[in-house]
């Protein structure tokens, strides 16, 4: 294997921010060489718009799935004969207001999808180009290479990290042996988790946000209508969208302050708001662009206490579902299918085809539910100090990559990975979900477009500003 004459760019998972980012370096580049690696047949959909069925709507509107392509996504939809059903439902919801339509996710997918399959080229020169398999591992010396699980080895220059979100972790608490039985799912998205499952059987479902709401809308679609109970510590589940009004920045005006303080801060912009008839939704989507620079001013101790302390309540209102999806959910708690418990896991006891699960009710008391299933529902793992998944393994192992203290994912700086002794690559890079440590909220379409067009500026240009804090105000309003 020689160093390749053209500057090769490997991007590690065609998921939203590796398709992204390898179509727009390609579209400013086209000198160099940039390789896309997939496990997976599809691409450019990920977990969050490729495991989902039609009940599965964005979480946002139109408006704010625009992430810089030719056609846009409301063109696209709008040519899309395959939409229409979608955007006609969506714009009796929104009084026709096309920018804030909710349409399934899998839409979305099928956008990015079409845009990688055309930019496609399939020789070895430059362009962009599409690789079948699973990285496992990066090689530094003597030349830099991505090496797969089938033993190829694929020459590079740089190495761009956009893995997504990961497979939950199995949860705390007693009777950890029960997860290593059938009765556990500890993967709800995984294509077996509901084998064998009768209509009628009774499911419990750990979590409540927005994990929960699609499983619960898969499984309805599905023609399950046996009993769900929902549980967690808090019983919280994702708060709805609202329309209408706006409201200032106001949340960096405030730095530095802590945790306590600035939520404080917002539940004083909520009354506020109230008083004059706007919804507090407005509030968050004011507070969400100053977020990353909240997070960077915080200390070790704050970050701490606020992922403790308040970040539950933070989620519920900052990552929000559509009116429809709120009303579906009410029907099935209506029909009394549907129950969420806030509530302590005791124990579980195995019994013929189904397990007993005892529940300590945070109003008291003892609970008891019987479930064929228990489905592990608490939302994407972060912790890369301890995954095995092996490229990520491989780069901690080498000492390439550093895990934060906090268990979000890895140590960047401007994404590039810092090693061991804290030293930014010049070579490795990640996107998304990873980088999480440095901005916490990075997760969501606006905010890794933001962060995709600052690396490819990076990179295709060495000289180019860095990805700040102040980057993600020009968010403007909306979730």
């Amino acid at each position: 294997m020689s160093k390749p004459d053209i500057h090769t760019v490997a991007v590690v998972g065609a998921g939203m921010a590796g398709a992204l980012f390898g179509l727009k370096l390609a579209a400013v580049r086209p000198d160099f060489r940039v390789i896309v690696i997939e496990a997976t047949r599809r691409i450019g959909r990920g977990l969050a718009y490729g495991a989902c069925g039609p009940q599965h709507l964005l979480n946002v509107p139109i408006s704010r799935m625009e992430i810089g392509l030719k056609p846009g996504f409301a063109d696209w939809l709008q040519a899309n004969p395959d939409a229409q059903a979608a955007l006609s439902t969506g714009l009796a919801e929104s009084g026709g207001d096309l920018p804030g339509v909710f349409v399934p996710r899998a839409l979305f997918g099928a956008y990015l999808e079409e845009r990688l399959e055309e930019a496609l080229v399939t020789d070895d020169g430059p362009g962009l180009s599409l690789v079948r398999g699973e990285a496992v591992r990066v090689l530094a010396r003597p030349d830099r290479a991505v090496r797969l699980s089938d033993g190829r080895e694929i020459a590079v220059d740089t190495v761009v990290l956009a893995t997504g979100n990961l497979a939950p972790r199995a949860p705390g608490g007693p009777d950890q042996w029960f997860y290593d039985t059938p009765g556990f799912v500890p993967d709800p998205w995984a294509p077996d988790a509901f084998d064998g499952l009768t209509p009628d059987d009774p499911l419990l479902l750990l979590g409540t946000g927005l994990t929960t709401v699609d499983i619960v809308l898969k499984l309805t679609a599905a023609g399950h209508r046996g009993p769900i109970l929902a549980t967690s510590r808090r019983g919280l589940l994702p708060q709805v969208h609202a329309a209408g009004g706006t409201w200032p920045a106001f949340l960096e005006a405030a730095l530095p302050a802590s945790p306590r303080r600035l939520m404080r801060l917002i539940r004083e912009q909520v009354t506020a708001a109230k008083a004059r008839d706007i919804p507090w939704q407005r509030v968050f989507d004011a507070a969400r662009p100053a977020i990353p620079a909240v997070w960077s001013s915080w200390s070790s101790r704050e970050k701490r206490q606020f992922l403790r302390h308040l970040r539950t309540r933070w989620d519920v209102h900052r990552h929000r579902m559509a009116q429809r999806i709120h009303d579906a959910l009410d029907a099935e708690t209506a029909r009394g299918r549907l129950e969420i418990l806030p509530a302590r896991l005791r124990g579980y006891r195995l019994t013929e085809n189904k397990v007993d699960v005892t529940l300590a009710p945070r109003t008291g008391g003892e609970r008891r539910f019987t479930a064929a299933r228990v489905v592990n529902c608490t939302g994407p793992r972060r912790d890369a100090g301890s995954i095995a998944i092996p490229l990520l393994a491989d780069l901690r192992d080498q000492g390439l990559a550093l895990p934060d203290s906090l268990g979000l994912g890895l140590e960047t700086e401007n994404c590039a990975l810092l090693d061991v002794d804290r030293r930014a690559s010049g070579w490795l890079y990640a996107l998304g979900a990873l980088t999480c440590p440095q901005w916490w909220e990075i997760t969501a379409v606006p905010e890794i477009t933001v962060q995709v067009d600052r690396l490819v500026g990076q990179l295709a240009n060495p000289a180019a500003a860095h990805l700040s804090a102040g980057d993600f105000l020009d968010l403007g309003a909306g979730i």
